[in-house]
């Protein structure tokens, strides 16, 4: 009865990486078996230093809920479909009492699991972040297991970020999903069911079609600039083990990669919680809104107010914290239309 009166999460909190799971989890002893390939998966154990919330932590990495990349299952599983360094790989995470339970399949199984720590916020320090404002020191209490992830990996956050420009979220995400089922190959492990679809290596992005990319909604200039990264790939992955500021700047030396991108990105692949989002069409309006009352904030305002957690380096999780409580100006007028250019 509990799970029926726990708040939904709204557009808001979603966009701050809030992944809804399933409200009462199977105990692990009867959860629903999962059926094995001929090869067993690789396993790995990792027990937490400090609470940690598998949905806040991974839900960043959903982009969407039809995400071919990224399920949940009614199990309280979190399985994700990614491209290694050493090949395509399928990881399923679970949270079971203190320890983090995983499994992976494929080439890129042992990459998956050597990540793992990292990946649930090991290397994230939420203690070097302290709250400055009631709202943000509200949030933080009611999300004790939020933290940053880091992937490691550039392309897999760089180019759903680049179809997510100047579009309504629904369009970037149906862009996204057309293109995965479209291209990307299955995932390996047992993951029939579930349709997981690993990402196209850069060869197969840069021979998608014209049409094709048309056929997805997504408009030259993003298509271009997706062209352009894929080219330069080895270069960008290099990004994943740099200093966030530097990760930004290689990014940004490829046309049509800005700074919205560019902190969009490392967010997720660097962990990179100063990296707050410039050149976003609500974010201004929320943070303004949320610290000052100021719903017509720009960026600089913004920047203005959350510089006290500049001097901590934590500008992003500020942002975050405050997606997360949810507090938001009412709609004022009617949201961006959608546009759909495959019916032109």
């Amino acid at each position: 009865m509990a799970g029926r009166f726990t708040p939904r999460p709204t557009r808001t909190t979603v966009r701050g990486g809030e992944a809804a799971m399933p409200t009462s989890v199977p105990h692990p002893a009867t959860a629903p078996a999962v059926p094995h390939p001929a090869t067993a998966p690789r396993t790995r154990t990792w027990v937490p230093g400090a609470p940690t919330d598998l949905g806040l932590v991974l839900g960043p990495l959903r982009r969407g809920p039809a995400d071919p990349a990224f399920r949940i299952t009614s199990d309280g599983s979190v399985w994700r479909a990614a491209r290694t360094p050493q090949g395509p790989g399928t990881l399923r995470v679970a949270q079971r009492g203190e320890a983090v339970q995983a499994e992976a399949w494929g080439p890129g199984a042992d990459w998956l699991l050597s990540q793992l720590p990292s990946l649930m916020g090991a290397l994230d320090d939420p203690a070097a972040f302290e709250p400055r404002h009631r709202i943000v020191a509200h949030a933080q209490h009611h999300r004790p297991g939020l933290r940053l992830t880091r992937t490691g990996l550039v392309l897999e956050s760089l180019i759903p970020s680049i179809l997510e420009q100047k579009v309504t979220t629904d369009e970037a995400y149906r862009a996204w999903r057309l293109l995965l089922h479209t291209y990307g190959t299955p995932a390996p492990g047992p993951t029939g069911p579930l349709r997981l679809r690993v990402m196209p290596d850069p060869r197969t992005w840069s021979l998608i079609p014209s049409w094709e990319w048309h056929r997805a909604g997504v408009d030259n200039k993003r298509a271009s600039t997706i062209l352009r990264a894929v080219k330069v790939a080895r270069r960008l992955e290099e990004a994943a083990a740099m200093n966030p500021p530097e990760a930004r700047a290689r990014l940004e030396l490829v046309p049509g990669i800005g700074p919205w991108t560019s902190a969009e990105t490392v967010q997720r692949s660097n962990g990179a919680a100063d990296a707050v989002t410039t050149g976003d069409l609500h974010l201004p309006g929320i943070v303004g809104y949320a610290l000052a009352g100021n719903r017509d904030a720009d960026d600089a305002e913004m920047l203005r107010l959350l510089a006290p957690y500049e001097e901590q380096g934590q500008r992003h999780r500020a942002a975050r914290l405050i997606l997360l409580s949810g507090r938001t100006p009412a709609r004022r007028q009617p949201k961006m239309r959608r546009t759909n250019i495959a019916n032109w």
